[in-house]
């Protein structure tokens, strides 16, 4: 019988950091696309548009295709904020803060927010929608990513615990590795109806536009993922050719495989009761947006299907409008929480926003 997780963190490679015409693109079902229009750029994100990217999808990395294609971050019009899709409603939470990041609701309704470029995790009181009070819990900390428990003994500047995700009593003691090669687990929740352990991955850049793509994914006990050596299966890191061919077979497959270079942050189960049915179960993610990538993407907030606790592979632009052209953007999602209306949290740490998502209507169905 499997030991029950009281702690669990990851450990990542990071410190814990113009208009044209749409082209067309091949499309099946209602909305969904697969294989190479699934790749896409920014152009064609709107809420409700699903992907499905499989793993034999994936072209052959192309180290000299790499792409460096940094983002210029305008200032936010007042009347700029996420598109979401019909029947729901968008509003600003809280504006004026320093780079937020990853954001976590207290059993009390309050919202701690880790404010990285200050160094302080704020904690917010809403009301009415919006946040009205806020004092600072912790000052002075050094580029806080989120509110998490860091490995004892492990520095950045050594290989030890990198690219695991680690498993703790509640003291903080017995530390265990409970999976391997998941390059950036940014993100980390437990499933509410089961208690599986998921993360949301930022991959490798450098191989080209469309290799390898980020990921969420349940998180195996004893799984390997392949960084640094392989990614998504058995395809070989050109950088570390032949080091390691005695891992090949043993590579787990992500769940679901996201547009690459979206680079994948904060995530969330949606366990509230405002949104539709449809909605409770899934998986809300962050998508803070490429830098290595020719054209765009990412800059987004993206639902995740899940059905009886099984992810399908399929995802949806949940909410965008972040991008305003091929060279500006006005907001990088990193965090999302569910507030205790059932609600959604969305913070970005462009203009230093954190916005609200509720439910107001029965516009459109939802697949």
């Amino acid at each position: 019988m499997r030991r029950p997780l009281h702690a669990l963190i990851a450990t990542s490679v990071a410190a814990i950091v113009s208009l044209t015409v749409i082209p067309l693109f091949a499309q099946t079902g209602a909305g969904l696309l697969e294989g190479t229009a699934a790749f896409g750029d920014w152009r064609a994100d709107r809420p409700g548009m699903r992907r499905l990217i499989r793993p034999q999808d994936l072209p052959a990395p192309d180290i000299a295709q790499s792409a460096r294609n940094f983002v210029r971050i305008v200032h936010r019009a007042d009347d700029q904020k996420p598109i979401v899709p019909n029947g729901f409603e968008v509003n600003l939470f809280a504006s004026g803060l320093t780079e937020p990041r990853l954001i976590r609701t207290a059993p009390n309704g309050d919202l701690f927010v880790a404010e990285s470029a200050a160094g302080r995790i704020r904690v917010l009181r809403g009301n009415g929608g919006a946040a009205s009070q806020s004092a600072v819990f912790a000052s002075g900390l050094t580029y806080p990513f989120g509110i998490a428990f860091y490995p004892l003994g492990a520095t950045w500047g050594d290989e030890a615990d990198r690219g695991d995700v680690l498993a703790f009593d509640p003291q903080g003691k017995e530390q265990r590795v409970f999976a391997t090669g998941l390059r950036n687990c940014v993100g980390m929740a437990i499933a509410p109806a089961n208690s599986t352990v998921w993360c949301s991955t930022n991959e490798r850049d450098g191989l080209g536009d469309n290799v390898p793509p980020d990921y969420v994914t349940r998180v195996r006990e004893g799984a390997f993922y392949g960084w640094p050596w392989y990614y998504i299966g058995a395809n070989e890191d050109p950088q570390h050719k032949g080091e390691r061919p005695d891992l090949k077979d043993k590579m787990s497959i992500p769940d679901v495989l996201i547009e690459a270079h979206s680079a994948s942050l904060g995530m969330t189960f949606y366990d509230g009761t405002q949104f539709p049915a449809e909605y409770r179960g899934n998986i809300f993610a962050a998508e803070h947006g490429s830098w290595n990538r020719s054209k765009r993407t990412g800059y987004k907030i993206i639902r995740v299907i899940v059905k009886d606790g099984v992810p399908t592979g399929e995802y949806d632009d949940f909410a965008t409008g972040f991008v305003i052209s091929d060279s500006e953007v006005w907001g990088r999602p990193v965090g999302v929480a569910v507030d205790k209306n059932g609600a959604l949290l969305v913070s970005e740490d462009a203009s230093g926003t954190i916005w609200r998502i509720s439910y107001t209507g029965k516009a459109a169905a939802v697949r």
